[in-house]
């Protein structure tokens, strides 16, 4: 049985710890004394404290982030009420800034900052009886180029199963008030030759798909372009996925991007917002004419599929001013567009606009904002559901003819902020709505709202749910399956520039 026990909860099954490998990749000596157990935030947490302590460890080191830090508190709770003799040990983001808004009193020691290394030397003082009293580590960040790599330590079932997430440097260079990653302003690159020696590795166990935790990928490109290469190399099929900079695609990288085969490459673009002025509040570089080149660039010209981010509730953001964002962003791509929830992390700067912006958060995780003085508490609560009915519609893909008779030659922010408010008064959910449903409120909407011609509507939707494999017509549509003309002749001209928008 091992004498130390590095887990963590993660967010689903498929999700594996990059983080506890680098750990368990330098632990030196005593790593034939250590052991990886991770488990998913959705397991019972006395399970889970039983399972680790069946095991009968000296030390449990447990990584805590937002998605996970309430059932981590609570592992803690337990572990330390049942067995108070194990020494527990909490790192990452969560515990690496303060203040804590989740009590972790009942730890015995605090690793703040990167523990690759950290956490190996403090298990070697406690293990030899010289326990420290300082119980708060502030850990350096560590040499790259000389700390083990950890990706021979993803197991055959992880290869086989989960996410393999890798990287190829750390930090970032910008200074965007509401991200963690600001905090390390410069960035640290990992040895190319060796980090592709290591990909090379899990090319051969046939890992396929690599998900690089990168926060500027694009921004060195010598080393981009290598990365590209190595990928391009390869026989597809395979998965890449990277986080890039939306202003910054030079045409070396242009040109292997292109190159690439639909499927294979995944860019997480980060946009937050489109306005100068909110931009410039929060100290995040903004330019908007080279975004829109490169987006426009992405969209025509290569098969890259994109996932760009939008955020509800930054300090000078109105909904106006979001709403304008969403509809600039949808004249530009087709893409999958993300809104999520400005949200306040300790050790980040956002907070210096409190008092100016009224701004209020949750104290719990994920700390999302509340109100501010541009948005009430109603407003932030409907635009959580625009977000999710967003999802459920536009980001599934499965209504890309239909969706857009919903905004015509209008704003899609407005049009579909309606949507979403008659959805939420129908259903009272956000929640296990089953597309059949889905389908139903859609034609029920268009046919009360918009005047649509039923058989019209239902040629649209017949072609849109039938194209997803495995799908049965739905019930409410039956009725028009044989007099529906087919959807091509009934979209008109207008309505085909329309499809531009989704």
């Amino acid at each position: 049985m091992p004498d130390i026990i590095l887990t963590t909860l993660n967010a689903r099954y498929t999700h594996s710890a990059i983080g506890l490998r680098y750990i368990y990749a330098n632990m030196a000596e005593l790593q034939g004394r250590a052991a990886i157990r991770e488990f998913v935030i959705n397991d019972n947490v006395q399970d889970i404290a039983e399972r680790l302590l069946a095991e009968r460890p000296a030390i449990i080191g447990i990584g805590v982030y937002i998605w996970n830090a309430l059932q981590c508190g609570e592992l803690l709770a337990t572990i330390k009420k049942v067995a108070p003799q194990t020494i527990v040990i909490l790192g990452g983001p969560e515990v690496s800034y303060t203040p804590y808004r989740i009590n972790f009193d009942a730890a015995d020691y605090f690793i703040q900052g990167e523990g690759d290394v950290a956490f190996h030397d403090l298990c070697t003082t406690i293990l030899a009886g010289n326990a420290p009293v300082e119980r708060f580590i502030k850990a350096a960040p560590v040499n790259l180029d000389e700390i083990e790599l950890p990706y021979r330590y993803y197991t055959d079932e992880d290869v086989a199963n989960r996410y393999i997430y890798v990287e190829a440097s750390r930090g970032c260079p910008f200074l965007c008030e509401f991200c963690l990653s600001s905090i390390d302003k410069k960035v640290r690159p990992i040895l190319l030759d060796r980090l592709l020696e290591e990909f090379e590795l899990l090319w051969s166990r046939g890992v396929r798909s690599f998900k690089f935790i990168d926060r500027t990928f694009n921004l060195n490109v010598a080393t981009a372009n290598r990365l590209l290469d190595f990928f391009l190399a390869k026989e597809p099929p395979y998965f890449v996925h990277f986080e890039v900079i939306p202003d910054h695609f030079p045409e070396s990288v242009r040109e292997r991007i292109s190159r690439f085969p639909a499927a294979s490459l995944q860019l997480e673009i980060g946009i937050q917002t489109l306005n100068p002025e909110v931009a410039k509040n929060i100290r995040r570089n903004l330019k908007v004419e080279k975004i829109e080149e490169n987006i426009r660039f992405l969209e025509t010209a290569t098969s890259a599929h994109m996932h760009l981010d939008l955020i509800v509730g930054l300090p000078g953001e109105s909904l106006q001013s979001f709403g304008h964002n969403l509809d600039r962003l949808c004249d530009m791509t087709s893409s999958e567009i993300q809104i999520g929830i400005l949200k306040k992390l300790s050790g980040t700067t956002i907070s210096r606009h409190d008092k100016s912006f009224g701004m209020v958060y949750s104290d719990k995780p994920p700390y999302d904002v509340l109100k501010n003085s541009l948005l009430s508490f109603e407003d932030i609560q409907r635009m959580k559901r625009f977000a999710r009915f967003w999802d459920l519609y536009y980001n599934s893909g499965n209504f890309k003819q239909s969706l857009p008779l919903l905004w015509q030659d209008g704003s899609v922010f407005e049009a579909f902020y309606d949507f979403s408010l008659w959805i939420y008064g129908e259903t009272d959910s956000t929640w296990k709505i089953s597309l059949d449903r889905l389908a139903q409120l859609l034609f029920r909407y268009l046919i009360d709202t918009k005047a649509e011609h039923p058989e019209r509507l239902a040629a649209m939707l017949i072609d849109d749910i039938m194209k997803i494999e495995g799908r049965n017509m739905p019930n409410f549509l039956k009725p028009y399956r044989h007099s529906a003309p087919k959807t091509k002749q009934l979209l008109s001209a207008h309505n085909k520039r329309q499809l531009r928008h989704i």
